[in-house]
């Protein structure tokens, strides 16, 4: 590992970082107007930054032993792990703000390609140092929009607004509810006595084309289909059941998942772990049979995990198509509990506890 002063041969001037987060209950609603609950995660991704006087921008990640660079205005798509720099600066750039060239290091120890918003925490902790060596004036949610624009124009991933929203603003003791419409936004801490775990399946996904991009499309469609700006504002089950196949089955899972996130919101406010931990089991087998975005091997780990006694609930968090799973435990036991769970499921590992 090399360290900024190896690289650029001077001292970073700025340092900043930002979280990965797990999203406790709301899986593809945000693109869809709809409410999350996601919270933060102790993996993060760290930025140290000093600015140049020039328009070259020069990368180097502790992990890797390439060191990329770039002029400011030039960005491209080079489908390599500095476009979500590249993103970011062209995103700042399209809205007004002036940059300057700029060294920079990461260091990232958010899982990647496990549903925890890896490139969220760099897109943010990138933009915070940004944010702070050339004083740009930019509070905390709209850093997270030009996180979002940065991703879905230049890497070309269609995320919704949560993974930034989730990066910029939750912390790992409480629940941030979301409304990704208004950007509304308010913290609920967990039920007393209940931790978070979270197993990787060990099957990687990403955001960028695929099924995740088929997905929304198929959203899309439904709610024109619907006569609806957004499936959020679809109500009627019995019009969303006259939809085509497949898309009332995606319309079906937006629905109820939006109102299975209120209710989650409801029972943390009410200190109820039971009623939360069934939500997440009734999100899984949505997200399983409806949106049909989860894999055996996830499947697999909720199975196991419902098993253990101390065990609320667990589902499949992330996008899907692979990804971890999260796991609502009595405290004081989410960590053996989590271990039992992994050993018994080939290629899944914790990574938290």
């Amino acid at each position: 590992m090399t360290d900024f002063e190896d690289v650029f041969s001077r001292a970073p001037t700025v340092v900043a970082d930002a979280p990965g987060r797990v999203n406790l209950i709301g899986e593809h609603t945000d693109y869809n107007g709809g409410y999350v609950l996601p919270m933060a995660i102790p993996q993060r991704t760290r930025v140290e930054l000093a600015e140049r006087q020039d328009d070259t921008v020069r990368l180097c990640s502790a992990n890797l032993r390439e060191h990329p660079t770039y002029e400011l205005g030039h960005e491209h798509r080079a489908k390599a792990w500095y476009d979500y720099v590249q993103g970011v600066t062209q995103a700042l750039r399209e809205s007004g703000f002036t940059l300057h060239g700029f060294d920079a290091r990461i260091d990232s120890r958010v899982p990647i390609g496990r549903g925890l918003s890896s490139s969220a925490a760099l897109e943010v902790a990138m933009l915070r140092a940004l944010r702070q060596a050339f004083q740009l004036d930019l509070d905390d949610v709209a850093l997270a929009l030009i996180a979002q624009r940065s991703e879905n124009d230049l890497v070309g991933a269609p995320v919704g607004v949560m993974d930034p929203l989730a990066s910029s603003l939750a912390d790992e003791h409480t629940a941030v509810f979301i409304d990704t419409r208004t950007l509304q936004i308010e913290r609920i801490p967990l039920p007393r006595d209940v931790q978070i775990a979270i197993i990787d399946s060990g099957v990687s996904h990403a955001n960028v084309g695929g099924g995740y991009a088929l997905r929304r499309q198929e959203c899309a469609m439904a709610a024109k289909l619907l006569g609806v700006p957004q499936l959020r504002d679809a109500y009627a089950l019995d019009k969303i059941e006259q939809l085509p196949e497949p898309l009332h089955k995606r319309a079906r899972h937006v629905i109820t998942e939006n109102a299975r996130v209120l209710a989650a919101a409801s029972a943390m406010r009410n200190d109820d772990p039971v009623a939360l931990g069934g939500l997440f089991v009734e999100s899984h087998v949505s997200m399983r049979d409806d949106f049909e975005v989860s894999v055996p091997e996830v499947d697999a780990i909720v199975e196991r995990a419902l098993r253990e006694p101390a065990v609320y609930g667990a589902r499949l968090t992330g996008g899907g198509f692979g990804g971890a799973v999260v796991v609502l435990a009595r405290a004081g036991e989410a960590r053996a509990a989590a271990d039992r769970i992994a050993r018994d499921c080939k290629g899944s590992t914790v990574v938290l506890p």
